[in-house]
C-alpha cells in the first residue's frame, strides 16, 4: 500500500523521530511505498537510500525560536504545511493508501487540520504526547514540577501559567489548542495508535467518543547478551535529560537519604543546579548510544523517576532488554512494563523517601541478582522487536481501510 508519513523532523532528535524514521525504513523493506513528509530538516540519509519520497519543507522547529512574534507566526498556522500536505494527498488513491502523522506541534501545526479532515485517504495518529488534549502536550505544570490535573481550556487552565518559560507563551499555547480543536485534526484522528494504557486513559476523555484505539508498543533497539550472570554489580543509575519533568532531583535526593550515590548519564536545565546541591553525585554526561547500552548492562539498576504521564519511556524497556531491573514512578507508563518486586519496583511519583526505600532495597545483591534474572527472562520471553511493531502498523493500516470502506463510516463523512 502507499504510506504516507508524517512528522514534524526528518530526522531523529528524539524518541517520536526515532519511530517514525524506523517505521518508515521497516514498512519500505516489506515492500509498501512510502513517503516522508516533514517540516524540518536534513533528512536521515538512510530514507533516500530505501527508496522512500522525502519531502522535507525546510523549516524551523518553532521551539528553538527565541523570538515570541516568530515563534506565533508558523507554530500556529503553518499555511505552507498546509498547501504542500494538501497538493500531495491529492494524488493518492484511498482505496490503497493510508495517512500516519507522528507528529505536528513542533513545526506543522494545527493547520493541517483542515487537510486531513477533507482527504479521503484514512488517516491513523499515533499519540507519542497528549497535544490533541492538553495545550503543553503534556498535562503537566511546569512551575511546580507535578502532573496537572485541570480541564484544557477551562478557566482554571487558561487563567494559571503552566508553562515552563512565561504565561505569555502559556496564553500563546491556548490560542493554539483552540485553534486546533476548530481545525478538525482532532476530527480527523478516528484511528489512533496509544504506545500504553495510560495514555489511552488520559486521552479518552478529550477525544470524540467515535475514536478508535490500537495499543502498538514502539520497538526496541536491543540484543539478547544473555543473562548477567555473576558479574559485578554497578551504580544505581538514571538516563536521560536531567530535568524537572523527569524526576531528576527526586533520584538525587532519595539517594542522599539512601546513602548511596546518585549517577547520572545525561544533561539538560537542572544539571548546574543538582551539581551544587549534591556534590556528592555524579554526572557523565551525555553518551553515545552503545556507550548507554553498556551503562545500563553494568548498572545495579536503572531509576526512572519521571514526574508526568510519559507514554512509553523507551530508556525503561532498554534497561529491561539489559537484564537491568528498573525503579520506576508510579505515574508514568514504565510501570507497565514494571511488575512490583519482580523485576524492579514501583515508588510514589515525586517521593524521595519513596523512592530511598526502593534503592535500599535494591543495595541488597541477593535481591538484585534475582531481579536482574526475572527483567532479563520477561523482556527477551515476548521481545519488543522492529518486526512486532510494525505487524501491529500494518493491521492497524487494513483495519483503517476496511473501515473507510464500511457503509456505516461512508454516511457519516457524508452526513
Amino acid at each position: 500500500m502507499n504510506v504516507i508519513i508524517v512528522a514534524d523532523h526528518a530526522f531523529i532528535n528524539g524518541g517520536q523521530a526515532k519511530v517514525a524514521i524506523e517505521s518508515a525504513l521497516g514498512l519500505a523493506g516489506r515492500g509498501h511505498r512510502v513517503v516522508f513528509f516533514a517540516a524540518v530538516g536534513p533528512a536521515d540519509p538512510r530514507l533516500a537510500a530505501a527508496d522512500i519520497a522525502v519531502i522535507v519543507l525546510g523549516q524551523t522547529d518553532v521551539a528553538l525560536t527565541t523570538s515570541l512574534a516568530s515563534f506565533g507566526v508558523q507554530w500556529l498556522w503553518n499555511r505552507p504545511a498546509a498547501l504542500r500536505l494538501q497538493a500531495l494527498l491529492s494524488g493518492y488513491d484511498p482505496e490503497d493508501s493510508v495517512v500516519h502523522v507522528h507528529g505536528w506541534a513542533k513545526a506543522l501545526s494545527p493547520s493541517i487540520g483542515p487537510v486531513l479532515k477533507a482527504t479521503r485517504v484514512p488517516v491513523v495518529f499515533t499519540m507519542h504526547e497528549y497535544y490533541l488534549a492538553c495545550p503543553n502536550g503534556g498535562f503537566y505544570d511546569y512551575p511546580i514540577s507535578a502532573a496537572c490535573h485541570r480541564t484544557p481550556l477551562s478557566p482554571a487552565c487558561i487563567a494559571y501559567n503552566c508553562d515552563s518559560r512565561s504565561y505569555a507563551r502559556k496564553l500563546m499555547r491556548v490560542g493554539r489548542h483552540a485553534l486546533m480543536r476548530g481545525s478538525g485534526l482532532v476530527g480527523s484522528a478516528a484511528t489512533v495508535i496509544t504506545i500504553s494504557r495510560l495514555q489511552k486513559t488520559v486521552l479518552a476523555p478529550y477525544l470524540p467518543k467515535r475514536t478508535r484505539y490500537f495499543e502498538v508498543s514502539n520497538p526496541v533497539d536491543a540484543e539478547p547478551l544473555g543473562r548477567k550472570a555473576d558479574r559485578p554489580l554497578g551504580d544505581i543509575v538514571f538516563v536521560g535529560r536531567v530535568s524537572p519533568e523527569k524526576g531528576a532531583n527526586v533520584f538525587a535526593e532519595a539517594a542522599r537519604l539512601a546513602g548511596q550515590t546518585a549517577v547520572f548519564i545525561g544533561d539538560g536545565p537542572q544539571r548546574a543546579h543538582l551539581e551544587s546541591d549534591y556534590p556528592e553525585a555524579r554526572f557523565l554526561g551525555w553518551k553515545n548510544p552503545a556507550e548507554v547500552k553498556a551503562l545500563m548492562r553494568s548498572a545495579r539498576a536503572l531509576v526512572f523517576p519521571s514526574v508526568w504521564y510519559e507514554g512509553q519511556p523507551l530508556t525503561v524497556l532498554e534497561s529491561l532488554a539489559a537484564g537491568t531491573p528498573v525503579i520506576v514512578s508510579d505515574i508514568c507508563a514504565g510501570r507497565e512494563a514494571v511488575e512490583d518486586g519482580v523485576n524492579g519496583l514501583w515508588f510514589a511519583s515525586g517521593k524521595p523517601d519513596s523512592l530511598a526505600a526502593a534503592l535500599m532495597r535494591l543495595s541488597d545483591d541477593a535481591e538484585a541478582r534475582r531481579m536482574s534474572d526475572a527483567a532479563y527472562d520477561l523482556f527477551w520471553a515476548d521481545p519488543l522487536t522492529l518486526d512486532r511493531h510494525l505487524d501491529g502498523i500494518e493491521a492497524v493500516y487494513r483495519s483503517s481501510l476496511a473501515y473507510a470502506r464500511s457503509p456505516s463510516t461512508i454516511r457519516a463523512i457524508h452526513a
